[in-house]
């Protein structure tokens, strides 16, 4: 079996071997200038401060002992030094090739579209390991975005259908003589085409909040304003579908909150939209709030169709609908709980959901920081 190299663990043997072959050389140069030129009138010195003759054979055959016994000992000790040198490359080499070649193996992957590709554990010091834990991170980051895009392409495509296949088929029908362009005929082409408005609208929203581009014009504003403005933006709609909306904000009573009030809006109407299509006439929806020192929740419960733990899990996704029961209104895009989650988490604060589980209702609950 043959063994191959990776250039890059080739190149960095070389490195290594010529930088430690640059240091031992700096040091023989060292040793060998100290020995040949200020080593000698020293020995000289000290040999006729000891009594020997200027000259003498004596003194001629020490020097020339002490000259040969330096260069010996230099010689020696750059080649000693050389084969550690060489010794140690390959070690190191050797221990960090296949790690290596293990992430750039992997990172080869992850450039061709294999998402899935991770850095097995590797054992070769810690600056390696945190290397391996980086790239893991990142191809998991990688991993999910990919597969968050295709859902979301998938599900764009199923929320195009409908409204798409509708205007088709008026479109044919006039086409061929069959559907006049009456009231009815317009006003149905009219809720296809701002569906499709709406649902162009509210991509161009989520992107912009999860990309974290939202500009937010952060003020101090009292929670029960909030509150009742949101309340008074639904009222009617509630009422129209004989659903009762009740607000209780005594708890809250002076309390303050660093927000955009206009994007603080849009999340509460989302919220009071979405439990007005899973509440039935007659049903309740109620706004409250409370709060600590430290932050201050708000809370939008219904008594209608709840949601299961796998609905739940969901509940933030992009174009989630759950199962026929959540599913009776169309008139929402699927994604105002992803929008209002990511408004939320901009201003620092969490967006939850509960439900004691179908036919129970849910909760969903607003945290955010107080200033």
């Amino acid at each position: 079996m043959t063994t191959t190299h990776s250039p890059s663990s080739t190149g960095l043997a070389t490195r290594l071997l010529a930088g430690q072959a640059i240091v031992l050389v700096a040091g023989a140069l060292t040793v060998g200038l100290v020995a040949a030129v200020i080593g000698p009138p020293i020995f000289h010195q000290h040999l006729l401060e000891a009594g020997h003759q200027q000259n003498s054979p004596e003194l001629v055959h020490i020097e020339m002992a002490y000259r040969d016994a330096s260069l010996i000992s230099v010689g020696i000790g750059l080649l000693i030094s050389l084969l550690a040198a060489g010794a140690v490359t390959w070690f190191l080499t050797r221990r960090l090739r296949r790690p290596l070649e293990q992430v750039t193996h992997a990172a080869r992957e992850l450039t061709m579209g294999h998402y899935a590709i991770r850095v097995p554990a590797i054992a070769a010091g810690t600056e390696l390991e945190t290397l391996a834990a980086a790239f893991n991170t990142m191809a998991a980051r990688l991993d999910s975005v990919e597969d968050t895009r295709r859902r979301m392409l998938s599900d764009l495509a199923h929320e195009l259908r409908t409204p798409i296949a509708t205007i088709s088929a008026y479109h044919e029908g006039l086409h061929d003589g069959v559907t006049s362009l009456g009231p009815e005929s317009r006003a149905a082409l009219e809720e296809q085409t701002q569906r499709l408005a709406r649902l162009a609208d509210d991509i161009d929203e989520v992107s912009t909040a999860e990309e974290g581009r939202l500009a937010l014009d952060l003020r101090s504003h009292h929670v029960t304003d909030l509150l009742w403005a949101a309340h008074e933006g639904m009222r009617d709609r509630y009422a129209t579908k004989g659903v009762n909306l009740l607000i209780d904000e005594r708890s809250v009573a002076g309390r303050q909150v660093l927000v955009d009030r206009s994007r603080i809006g849009q999340v509460l109407t989302n919220l009071l939209n979405n439990a007005l299509r899973h509440t039935p006439a007659g049903g309740t929806v109620m706004i409250s709030a409370a709060g600590d020192r430290d932050q201050v929740g708000i809370t939008v419960s219904d008594n209608g169709d709840g949601m299961t733990p796998e609905q739940l899990d969901h509940a933030f996704e992009r174009f989630y609908r759950g199962d026929a029961a959540r599913t009776r209104d169309r008139t929402g895009s699927g994604i105002g709980l992803t929008i209002s989650r990511a408004i939320i988490n901009a201003h620092g604060g969490s967006l939850t959901a509960a439900s004691a589980g179908p036919d129970h209702g849910s909760t969903l609950t607003i945290n955010l920081p107080t200033p």
